[in-house]
Parts: C-alpha cells; structure tokens; sequence
C-alpha cells in the first residue's frame, strides 16, 4: 500500500481522463528553437540528455494561446534547480522591446515526463506569469495513436497547472493540454525554405548555376582543343588538317580582339568606369567634408556668439561706472 501510494504522490500528471479547456496554438519558430537548443547542448556538453530550459513568449486571451517564440534560459551558477532571474529579466525586456505584443506565458524542457523537480521550477515562474504553462520535448517518445490527448505526430507534451486535492491536502500537478500547430504565410515559407536547406530554388540561382555549368564545359573543350594543338607540335599525334582547318576557321570567326578599334574602344569604356569610379568616391569626400564643416561652424559659432556678448556686457558696465566722464565730454 505504501508503495503504491509513494508512486502515485511522484506522478505529477492528471490522468487523461481529466481534459484541459485551454485552446493552445503552437507554432514552428519555438519547435525549431527547441530542438536546436537541445542539439546545441548535445553537441557541447557531449551527453544524450542535457539540462534544457527556456521561456516561451506569446499571447493570451482568456482560455486562447498562441506560443509564438521562445529564448534559453540560464541557472545559478552550479545549481541547475534555481533559475537566473535577473538574465530572465533581462531577456524577456529585450524581446518585449521589439516585440511589444509578446508576452512571458511559460516555460520549456526537456524530458520523457514531467516530475517533481519540474514542479520545483515552476513555481519559480509563477511570478511572471499566473498560470505559466510547460511545454515538454521528447524526442525519445513519438506517439501517432488516435488514443493521444493531442493527436499530435511531434514529440512535444504541454501541460497547464492546477491543484490537486488528495486525502484532503493540495498540491501542484499538470494537466497535459491538446495543441494544434499554426502557421502564418510568412512562417510557412520560412520552413519551406529550411526544410530544403536554403536549397538554390530561386531563378536567379538556377540562372547562375546554369551560366557556370556553360562556363565550365566551354573551358574544358578549350583545354582539349589546346591540349591538341600541343601534341601536334610536339610531333606526338599525328597531323590531321581537317581538324586544323576547322579550328582556324573556329578561331578566325572570333572577334579580332587585338586591333586597334577595339582597344581604343576598351580603352574608353575602362576610363569611363574609372572616372565614374572617382566620381563616387569625390562625391562621397565632398559629403564627409561638407558634415564636417557644418559642425565646426555650429561649435565655432557658439563660441563666437558667447565671446560677443561678454564683450558688450563689460562695454556697459565700464559706461555705467563712469558717469563723471561722460558728464564732462558731452
């Protein structure tokens, strides 16, 4: 009996028999931030199950939520149960500065189910947020089955706290709560786009990647051509003048371009570029001097404006302590 009692008191998850009314939104920015956080971490603490935590920001209105991003979190120095409040802080400011309508509405980890340690964390939210919800990555788990409270194919859970009353005391616990993934116009072509890897699909690039593969094969059967002029000379091959007469005639059908017309006119398209050039950067000087001039004459200026009037103010004073004089010099 004790023991069946011990592991009830450690499930901290309601069963699914006990639904959540919340209407919950989540889209792909934070499950990209996510799994890249825990890859990250993987990488470099170099252990398959890193501590991973994080903020989710979003929106809320009444039972409506929508998780739209997310940023890491950071704990006490040594103590991975205490968060670092003044780098929560910070970032959650940061963020509401570019993005005003965002606010602090939970928090993320990682892990196959929530325990009491993750209670332990969230009551150290409570005071950004009423009712912080948790959003749990587990990458180990993938369910598919009808039978899942979310019906959901991505290894993600979320859960909204609540009290539970048992043998008539109270404590924390998480009722998992049924998500759907949302996305914008925007955010759909944002995953498109890495889902393909920043793939080469815009027509610039496959013009670019059309003109080097042209390049390339032209430059190849040059060198052939070259290749075979070189053998001939050498006497290692012997001389085949149809093929000669063909490459004469391939090389005389070129534009001639060691004449004297076409260098005088390469000549003056390359001044004309060089003097556009200098141009450029004269009338980027003559700008920069220009600002400079402005500010020595506004600092100069009001020096000089400060200098006359103390001048004019000394001038009265010296008239006004010598009456006699001016009595006398009418």
């Amino acid at each position: 009996m004790t023991s069946q009692m011990d592991t009830d008191e450690q499930s901290i998850v309601l069963p699914t028999s006990t639904t959540s009314g919340l209407s919950l939104s989540l889209h792909p920015l934070p499950i990209l931030n996510i799994s890249e956080h825990l890859t990250r971490l993987k990488l470099q603490t170099r252990s398959n199950s890193p501590f991973v935590l994080g903020a989710l920001l979003g929106t809320q209105n009444g039972r409506e939520v929508e998780i739209v991003n997310t940023f890491e979190l950071a704990t006490e120095e040594g103590r991975d149960d205490l968060v670092d409040h003044d780098f929560l802080v910070s970032r959650r400011d940061q963020y509401k500065q570019v993005f005003p309508s965002l606010e602090f509405i939970g928090w993320y980890t990682v892990a196959s189910v929530p325990t009491s340690r993750h209670i332990a964390l969230h009551e150290q939210f409570t005071g950004y947020c009423s009712t912080p919800l948790l959003l749990v990555l587990q990458p180990s788990i993938i369910t598919s089955s009808s039978s899942d409270v979310t019906g959901q194919t991505l290894p993600f859970k979320a859960y909204e706290p609540t009290i539970e009353i048992r043998d008539k005391r109270t404590r924390s616990v998480f009722i998992e709560a049924p998500f759907k993934v949302e996305t914008g116009e925007a955010e759909r072509i944002a995953v498109d786009w890495t889902a393909k890897g920043g793939g080469g699909s815009t027509s610039l690039e496959s013009h670019l990647q059309t003109q080097r593969a042209a390049v390339k094969m032209l430059h190849e059967r040059i060198l052939v051509l070259v290749q075979y002029v070189t053998n001939v000379i050498a006497g290692q091959i012997p001389t085949d003048h149809t093929t000669l007469r063909s490459l004469s005639a391939l090389i005389a059908s070129l534009p001639a371009s060691e004449n004297k017309g076409f260098r005088d006119e390469f000549n003056i398209e390359y001044e004309d570029v060089q003097l556009t050039a200098l141009l450029s950067s004269l009338t980027k000087s003559t700008n920069i001097l220009n600002d400079l001039v402005d500010k020595h004459l506004v600092l100069t200026g009001g020096s000089r404006d400060d200098r006359t009037l103390n001048v004019r103010r000394r001038g009265m004073g010296r008239q006004g302590m010598m009456p006699g004089d001016w009595a006398m010099h009418p």
